[in-house]
Parts: C-alpha cells; sequence; structure tokens
C-alpha cells in the first residue's frame, strides 16, 4: 500500500515563539551545540523535497554571501521549491520558484511518488499551507532562549488549528522536541 507523502514543519522556535528575528536572522540557533543534531540524521532520509518562502530563500542568500560562500546552498539532491509572487529572472542552482495556489501545488506534489516533504518555512508560508489544510505535522524543537520579538512560528490570521501530541522528548541542553499531527 502507497503511504501519502506527508507535509512536516520540522522547525526551532524560540521558547517565546518565534523563528527568527525581525529581520529574518537566526543566529541566535548557532548558540546551541555542535555535537547535538536534535534528530535531524533520523528525519532528513525521509524527505526529498523542501518547501521555502521567498524571505527564508532571501535570507539565506544573504547569510551565505555575507559567509563569502556562492555554492552548497541548497542540497540538490532534494527537490527545492520556493514561494514568491515575483519569482526571479535566474534561481540559483537546485531551486524551482512556484507561484500558483498552495492547495493546487500541494495536491499536485503529493499525487507524484515520493518521500515526505519538508515545510522549511519561514512563518508565512506555514500560516499558507496550514490555511489551506496542506500541513501533517509540526516537528518543533522548542529552544530555551527569549528573543523578545520576531518572526512567529505561524504568521498570525484568526484560526483554530487542533493538534494531536505524538511525542516528546527532552535533550540535555533543555531543548525540547515536540511532534504533533495536525488533527483533520
Amino acid at each position: 500500500m502507497k503511504t501519502q507523502r506527508k507535509i512536516i514543519v520540522y522547525i526551532a522556535a524560540s521558547a517565546d515563539g518565534y523563528i527568527a528575528r525581525p529581520d529574518g536572522d537566526v543566529e541566535w540557533l548557532n548558540r546551541r551545540p555542535p555535537t547535538v543534531d536534535y534528530g535531524m540524521t533520523e528525519f532528513y532520509p525521509t524527505i526529498d523535497t523542501i518547501l521555502w518562502g521567498r524571505k527564508t530563500y532571501d535570507w539565506l542568500l544573504a547569510y551565505y554571501r555575507k559567509k563569502g560562500k556562492k555554492s552548497g546552498m541548497f542540497d540538490t539532491k532534494v527537490a527545492n521549491y520556493v514561494f514568491s509572487r515575483k519569482p526571479p529572472k535566474r534561481a540559483i542552482p537546485g531551486v524551482e520558484f512556484v507561484s500558483e495556489p498552495v492547495k493546487a501545488f500541494a495536491r499536485r506534489l503529493r499525487a507524484t511518488p515520493g518521500k515526505h516533504i519538508w515545510m522549511m518555512g519561514g512563518g508565512g508560508l506555514i500560516a499558507s499551507f496550514l490555511d489551506a489544510g496542506e500541513i501533517d505535522e509540526f516537528d518543533i524543537h522548542v529552544i530555551p532562549t527569549l528573543i523578545g520579538e520576531g518572526i512567529p512560528l505561524v504568521a498570525p490570521r484568526h484560526r483554530d488549528v487542533a493538534l494531536r501530541l505524538r511525542s516528546v522528548k527532552k535533550y540535555p541542553d533543555g531543548v525540547v522536541r515536540l511532534r504533533y499531527e495536525v488533527v483533520k
């Protein structure tokens, strides 16, 4: 029996619910110990597609350019889709821009064979997929840091979305991994 491809938000958030500072910066995440991968080694082989918002894409390009790197930003062994109403004239190798409606894209993507789909974010794209009923799971790593303001995990809108807790894992450094499925 064929398993349906799931769209999974696998993300880190501050203890006060932000995924980045107001300008998109996530340097506060780099304070984590480099010896702990918080389940990424298990998660990454289960996906073959990553969904990015345009602001996240632009932030990543600027971050890598600031560090003097011109390649390696996107894993070309997986499909990388960036959602944007105004795609650039040329995309980075390994990236495809998407401007079609979320629901149509998600249904088309799920209909193709493959592994699960990683919803990278940001908060606006997560909200769009959530509002379209196209998020299956949240895998949230709560970082024991308060950053005070920033980009929320899900862009604010009026919504009630029930979640069912699948598991909780506490790491020695205080990070807590919360795995939820979206109740359909």
